[in-house]
């Protein structure tokens, strides 16, 4: 499988940062990923490279979220809204919108939140999804129909669709 690792960088990132909801903590264990991938030569050759990616971007994230830490109130607000600013949406819609999104995938698990990242976010493919989770196939593809539909209801209820 040949991987663009400029594209799964960024996957990697927003995979991190949606796991830890720390711009600067992404960014670190991104980098580190990245390091300890190119430091082994184990998986690069096998075929398995982006489960092997995935498995250590999952781990670094583990790690650090069981690292004490210091709760943040914000990333800064403007972090998330740098650069994405519409004409026909004053500011305040654009917050209401993403807490209420917010509030949406809040009420999913934590394993349908990763399976939703992992599959529409970042487009993995469902056998590295599998194999990176220890969930057959079958059973992915049955969680991220469930997990949509459970999204789908929670953003009904926030007045979204």
């Amino acid at each position: 499988m040949s991987m663009d690792l400029d594209e799964q960088y960024d996957k990697i990132y927003r995979y991190c940062y949606f796991r830890l909801r720390h711009r600067e903590t992404a960014e670190d264990v991104t980098q580190e990923t990245f390091l300890r991938f190119f430091e082994s030569t184990t998986y690069q050759n096998t075929g398995q490279a982006l489960r092997y990616l995935y498995t250590i971007a999952r781990n670094l994230c583990t790690d650090e979220f069981r690292k004490p830490r210091v709760e943040q109130l914000t990333d800064s607000i403007s972090d998330h809204f740098s650069g994405e600013t519409a004409d026909d949406e004053p500011p305040e819609g654009k917050i209401l919108n993403r807490i209420s999104i917010a509030r949406s995938l809040s009420g999913l698990t934590e394993t349908d939140r990763e399976l939703l990242l992992l599959r529409y976010v970042n487009e993995v493919p469902l056998s590295v999804i599998s194999s990176l989770t220890g969930i057959s196939r079958f059973a992915v593809y049955r969680r991220l129909l469930r997990a949509k539909e459970h999204l789908k209801e929670n953003l009904r209820k926030e007045n979204i669709i």
